[in-house]
């Protein structure tokens, strides 16, 4: 694998700790702007958001300059939000800080996921996309909880004060490392837009929706359902975070190497484990040991779907995939945000602190189902029409009736 795959993963290493690390350092900064817990949620719902409406948004802008200078200003805005969190005098500074850095997301993966394809030959892309998003897994097995640690002892401004030293990092990588590959002819932002006109594009993306929908659904709730009904201690939920992260990064790898082999088959093993785990942690719940091993489980078997996903994309908007691809980035927050909405509902409606885990085993039981459909709508596509292989034969004979 190239080195420049190396300095898309700090990049997505940087990204993923600051995405992830606000969850633990909330009390901490309700506290010094003195509002309430679930007004500082706005700090993780004002980034799902912006990764969201910012994909296809700085996607677009990027259209006319190269990939690789693209991705230094990503990263630029990216250094920009956090520096302004880290030195926000208010909370909507704070929350405007993060928005800000959670605009250059999903461009960044995206557009990152386009230029580790075309580093490496055809039958390694879905590896070289999987290399890119281990900085990403990586960062919640160490990046959060380092970054928690650190915001606890230290203060919460100094742990975004790290986050964007890691963006320079990342930066400096990318101005170093990325080679300036040459934009393809002829593409325009026209072109990048007619790929949703393609059914198995769409398809995909609902199978992300829904897919890492699933693992959210579970994984949102994981602190009441490990303290109330598995029984761990507050303290014990960070460690079986750092297991959730390992499980990540086993199955980012796992899921990199099997989809350049058999990336179809390798969606029906992970969707469809993805939707029997979940389904089982409803009873694994109850007891602490099952419990940390479905945990692993459900972060390997939920990233061992991000890669083939994403190829799936690139492959099927072949021709201009770098809106898509972005795009697909924020379907993975827009599933976040959708499932952990309704884990909240089947909870307030009084089913108790495992009914999430059901809401996930449909969800990805859902894009199990996305997954046939996509596959055998391909293969309807590929094969040649009976009425035409038909007719060939009778032309033959009328023509020679002719004669």
């Amino acid at each position: 694998m190239p080195l420049a795959l190396l300095a898309l993963a700090i990049g997505a290493f940087g990204i993923g700790t600051t995405e992830f690390v606000i969850m633990g350092l909330l009390p901490e900064v309700a506290g010094d702007f003195d509002v309430s817990i679930p007004t500082a949620g706005f700090l993780v719902t004002g980034y799902a958001l912006g990764v969201v409406l910012g994909a296809p948004l700085m996607t677009a802008l990027g259209t006319r300059i190269s990939r690789k200078r693209m991705l230094m200003l990503l990263m630029g805005l990216f250094i920009a939000g956090n520096l302004l969190s880290a030195v926000a005098p208010a909370f909507g500074v704070m929350l405007a800080g993060r928005i800000v850095a959670s605009l250059a997301h999903g461009a960044f993966f995206g557009i990152g996921s386009v230029v580790a394809a075309e580093l490496v030959a055809p039958e390694k892309k879905a590896g070289a996309i999987a290399t890119m998003f281990s900085g990403l897994t990586v960062a919640n097995v160490v990046g959060v909880p380092l970054g928690t640690f650190v915001g606890q002892a230290i203060g919460w401004r100094v742990t975004f004060v790290v986050v964007a030293a890691l963006g320079v990092l990342g930066l400096a990588g990318v101005a170093k490392l990325v080679p300036d590959l040459p934009k393809p002819e002829g593409v325009r932002l026209r072109d990048e837009v007619g790929a949703f006109r393609n059914v198995q594009v769409l398809l995909a993306m609902a199978m992300t929706v829904l897919g890492f929908g699933g693992v959210f659904a579970a994984i949102t709730y994981i602190t009441p359902m490990m303290t109330e009904v598995a029984g761990y201690s507050d303290s014990a939920v960070t460690w079986l975070l750092v297991l959730f992260g390992l499980g990540m990064v086993g199955g980012n790898l796992i899921g990199g190497r099997f989809a350049d082999r058999a990336l179809m088959p390798m969606l029906y093993v992970s969707l469809g484990g993805l939707a029997l785990v979940l389904a089982a942690f409803t009873l694994t719940a109850h007891n602490k040991t099952a419990s940390a091993v479905t945990i692993v489980l459900i972060g390997a078997l939920g990233f061992a779907t991000v890669p083939p996903l994403q190829k799936r994309v690139l492959d099927q908007a072949s021709g201009a995939p770098t809106l898509a691809s972005a795009v697909n980035i924020g379907a993975f927050n827009l599933g976040n945000a959708l499932s952990a909405w309704l884990g909240g509902v089947v909870i307030s409606a009084g089913l108790g602190y495992t009914a999430p885990n059901w809401v996930g085993a449909l969800l990805a039981g859902s894009a199990l189902v996305l997954a046939v459909l996509s596959a055998t709508l391909e293969r309807r596509s590929a094969a040649p029409s009976p009425v035409i292989a038909g007719a060939t034969p009778v032309a033959e004979r009328a023509q020679a009736v002719h004669h």
